[in-house]
């Protein structure tokens, strides 16, 4: 079964665009990358899938030419289909498996533009990081994550759900049937996750304990990625410094909480290669005085969220008292356990930023912290929107003064903020010191309306 996904659109854009580079796909592994590539291969009369960690004897067809149009040639050969260009999808898969044909493509798009080639791969970053000059300005790269929420209606045939939270906003909440029939939805979201065998497993079975299977197996297939880094890090410091960030999600990364007595240095270096690998995402603490956000960052204060919620709640199902007590509390919990249990909600938020925004592009995830008068404040998600720095709070209910927003408001003079929770939407006005401003409530799983 395939699951249709947001970069779909953009897949069919760079087929049909103008001046077309290779491409590249990137992100971490079993995000669906190969299967949105082979159904991108069923709109092209030919299509050839070359996966060099299958087929490893096809590696040397690379190092014997020099000539992207000979490689092409003697590839349909060997796998008996056509090389047309326009009529031909040419997929190399696992490239980081075969430096020579990575760096072939910076010739595809010299030597040989007319024809359609698509890369990816697993522990892509890597093999980039050993090349010191990739393609500037000959080669595209998109980048591919987990189901978002909105993916994952679509997938369940929800398609009015996600038009009529598009078209709501606070002054036109929706109605409050179809409120908490979506909430409910996002409650099995947070279990299924968005790594799309999960999803399958949900479509088919309608059971929880399917998806779980499914993402054991994930997970267990990143521990088993570990053994490849080895030369450079040691797979029991990756696997420590993983499930520490699964237990600090929502909180500043404390070094010294990785069991093993390691180096605050061996513990970035494994932080940035799990980063790497797309397996979490690191939340960096900006000053947000003004654009680029990225301009202001202070690296002592660091955040990281993992790759999925579903992922995530297998790893904290041990330490919590088992699976059935995270099926209890996501499903029927009250709004207020959710969004506080072990910062899923705020992770999740995150990448649902993230997914909502174009797959052209790397994007980054900011906050807030300030420290001055010897209290706390802070804010979850700093971002952009209308060229406009926007303050995101991920709260449970309407309770509680959410002074650390109003805080950063008063500080940098913000007008517009954006409470995300359960809640429909929603807008709180506020006059502090005479200055007139507004939060926004958006709910959770409205978030990609935003922008």
């Amino acid at each position: 079964m395939y699951v249709e996904r947001k970069i779909d659109r953009e897949l069919l854009e760079w087929k049909n665009g103008y001046n077309r580079k290779p491409l590249l796909l990137r992100g971490a592994r079993q995000v669906g990358k190969s299967s949105t590539i082979r159904h991108l291969g069923e709109t092209f009369r030919y299509y050839v899938e070359v996966n060099f960690e299958k087929r490893p004897e096809l590696r040397s067809l690379f190092s014997r030419s020099n000539s992207v149009r000979e490689i092409a040639s003697m590839l349909g050969g060997v796998l008996g289909v056509p090389i047309v260009p326009g009529e031909t999808l040419l997929f190399l898969d696992e490239i980081q498996s075969c430096p020579e044909a990575l760096k072939s493509l910076w010739f595809f798009k010299e030597d040989y533009p007319e024809l359609h080639v698509v890369a990816a791969g697993s522990l892509l970053e890597f093999a980039l990081k050993n090349m010191h000059s990739f393609g500037v300005g000959r080669i595209r790269s998109m980048f591919m994550y987990p189901l978002s929420f909105d993916e994952f209606l679509q997938a369940l045939g929800r398609n009015t759900w996600i038009e009529a939270k598009r078209h709501a906003n606070c002054e036109q909440p929706l109605f409050d049937e179809l409120h908490q029939a979506i909430v409910q939805e996002f409650r099995k979201f947070l279990m299924v996750g968005g790594m799309p065998a999960s999803v399958v497993a949900w479509l088919e079975t309608h059971d929880y304990m399917q998806c779980a299977e499914e993402q054991k197996d994930i997970q267990q297939t990143y521990y088993d990625d570990f053994a490849k880094y080895a030369n450079s890090v040691d797979p029991q410091l990756l696997r420590n410094t993983l499930q520490s960030v699964v237990m600090q999600v929502g909180s500043k990364f404390v070094y010294s909480r990785v069991e093993g007595g390691y180096r605050a240095d061996d513990i970035k270096r494994a932080l940035s290669m799990l980063c790497d690998a797309g397996i979490i995402m690191e939340v960096r603490h900006t000053a947000a005085n003004g654009l680029p956000l990225g301009a202001e960052t202070n690296n002592k204060f660091r955040k990281f969220i993992y790759l999925d919620s579903g992922l995530m709640l297998q790893m904290q199902a041990i330490d919590f008292g088992g699976a059935q007590k995270v099926v209890d509390n996501i499903l029927v919990g009250t709004a207020e356990e959710l969004v506080n249990r072990g910062g899923i909600t705020e992770m999740v938020a995150g990448w649902e930023l993230v997914k909502s925004l174009t797959n052209r592009t790397n994007h980054e995830l900011f906050y807030w912290q300030d420290l001055g008068d010897g209290t706390i404040s802070e804010v979850d998600y700093i971002t952009v929107c209308d060229m406009k720095i926007l303050p995101i709070e991920v709260k449970a209910s309407t309770s509680g003064k959410m002074k650390s927003l109003r805080l950063f408001m008063q500080k940098k003079g913000i007008a517009r903020a954006i409470r995300t929770s359960l809640e429909n939407f929603g807008v709180i006005p506020v006059n502090d010191e005479g200055k007139c401003s507004r939060i926004e409530i958006v709910p959770l799983y409205a978030l990609s309306s935003i922008y």
